[in-house]
C-alpha cells in the first residue's frame, strides 16, 4: 500500500531535501507540496494525504496554525523544526514525531518507519493542547531587513539589501560591499545574519554572500574553496561546497 504524502515548507530547498531523501522509500508516494500554511490546509483538505511533513516556522500561518484549521481528515504529521532541545523534549514526551533541520537520512528513515507502524495500527493523530501552548510561547520570528541605514556626517542614506554583494565581519562592525563602495555599520555579523533574507548565506566566520551575485565556486589547493562573485571578487569559503551548491540551485 502506498503512503500518500504531502510536503509543506516555505523554502524550496527544504522540500527538495525531504523529497530527495524519500525517493529511497518505495511505499512513499508524494501527492503534492505546499509552500505556505494557507495552501497546506487547502491541499490536505483536497488530497487527504496519509502523511504530512509539516514545517513549523513559516511566515503567515505557521505549522500549528495549519493543524488548527484542519476539519475532518487529520493526517499523520511529522513536524519539521529548528526548535531548541527544550521544545524537542515536549515532542518526545507526547510521542509526536519530528525532524530537526536539516533533515538527516537516518532520522528520516526512522520517522517513515514509525509512520508505517502508526498507519498500520490506525493510531489517530492527537495533538495535546498543552504542547501547542508550550510551543506557541516561542519568540516571534525576527523580521527581515530590506534596507540598511548608512550615516555619513549629518546625513543618513539607505542601502537596499538587494544591492549588497557581500558582508564582511570586522569585530563589532560589519562592512557592506556594494559594488565599488563600502559602508560600515555598528553591528556584529552574527546578529545581522538572522535579519537577512534567504538569498544571503554565511560561507565563513567572516563573510555572508548575496547568492544572486555568485558567478561560480572554485576549488583551490588543499581542499579549499572560494566563491567567485560577478565582479571578480574571491571570497574564501569554509562552508561545505555541496551545501552552497544546493542553496544556489534554489536561490
Amino acid at each position: 500500500m502506498k503512503i500518500r504524502t504531502l510536503l509543506v515548507d516555505d523554502e524550496p530547498l527544504g522540500r527538495e531535501r525531504i523529497r530527495t531523501l524519500l525517493a529511497s522509500e518505495p511505499d512513499i508516494e508524494i501527492v503534492g507540496e505546499a509552500e505556505d500554511g494557507e495552501s497546506a490546509v487547502e491541499r490536505i483538505t483536497a488530497l487527504k494525504p496519509d502523511l504530512v511533513f509539516l514545517d513549523i516556522q513559516m511566515p503567515g500561518m505557521d505549522g500549528f496554525g495549519v493543524v488548527r484549521q484542519l476539519k475532518g481528515h487529520v493526517p499523520l504529521i511529522v513536524f519539521v523544526t529548528a526548535y531548541d532541545q527544550h521544545a524537542i523534549r515536549a515532542f518526545d514526551e507526547h510521542a509526536l514525531d519530528y525532524l530537526l533541520k536539516p533533515a538527516r537520512p537516518a532520522r528520516l528513515k526512522d520517522a517513515v518507519q514509525r509512520a508505517r507502524e502508526r498507519l498500520a495500527s490506525r493510531t489517530p493523530m492527537v495533538l495535546p493542547p498543552q504542547l501547542l501552548e508550550l510551543l506557541n510561547q516561542r519568540p516571534p520570528e525576527q523580521p527581515k531587513v530590506t534596507r540598511f541605514p548608512v550615516r555619513t556626517n549629518e546625513r543618513t542614506t539607505f542601502v537596499k539589501v538587494t544591492a549588497v554583494d557581500w558582508i564582511e565581519a570586522a569585530g563589532n562592525y560589519v562592512i557592506l560591499h556594494v559594488g565599488k563602495e563600502t559602508h560600515i555599520l555598528r553591528d556584529t555579523l552574527a546578529a545581522l545574519e538572522g535579519q537577512l533574507p534567504p538569498n544571503f548565506l554565511r560561507v565563513s566566520r567572516s563573510a555572508v554572500i548575496n547568492l544572486d551575485r555568485v558567478r561560480e565556486l572554485q576549488s583551490m589547493t588543499a581542499g579549499e574553496h572560494v566563491v567567485l562573485l560577478q565582479d571578480g571578487r574571491q571570497i574564501p569559503m569554509t562552508r561545505g561546497i555541496r551545501e552552497v551548491e544546493e542553496r544556489l540551485r534554489f536561490s
